[in-house]
């Protein structure tokens, strides 16, 4: 059994847990922005003590933070997919390739059209 179908198992039957992790997610977020923008000026001068060690640390910060508010917001989001849909999908403008913008950006716009009817 893959760890996306254990996720999926485990957040439809303890609701409160996937709900606990969306808020962490938007606490995670909202949280990000409030210290960027009050310590900015005192992480700016961090980075310029020493740009070629804090700069990066930094950097990757930001990366964590934003693969954990995705990770939750997955997590949390589990419960309501189908049980017979798939783990990892993707909207049709990536898979079929289209080298167009404008088919793309259609792709993508009826994608999520749709997400919002399989969720209700």
């Amino acid at each position: 059994m893959s760890v996306c179908k254990n996720i999926k198992g485990y957040a439809r039957s303890h609701e409160r847990m996937a709900d606990f992790f969306s808020l962490l997610a938007v606490a995670l977020f909202f949280g990000t922005l409030y210290l960027g923008a009050t310590y900015y000026s005192a992480v700016i001068g961090w980075i310029k003590q020493d740009i070629l060690l804090n700069a990066p640390a930094v950097f990757l910060l930001l990366l964590l933070d934003v693969f954990l508010i995705f990770l939750f917001l997955n997590i949390g989001s589990a419960r309501f997919t189908s049980e017979d849909e798939g783990c990892f999908q993707t909207f049709r403008g990536r898979r079929a390739g289209s080298g167009s913008i404008g088919m793309m950006f259609n792709s993508w716009l009826h994608h999520i059209e749709h997400v919002g009817k399989k969720h209700r």
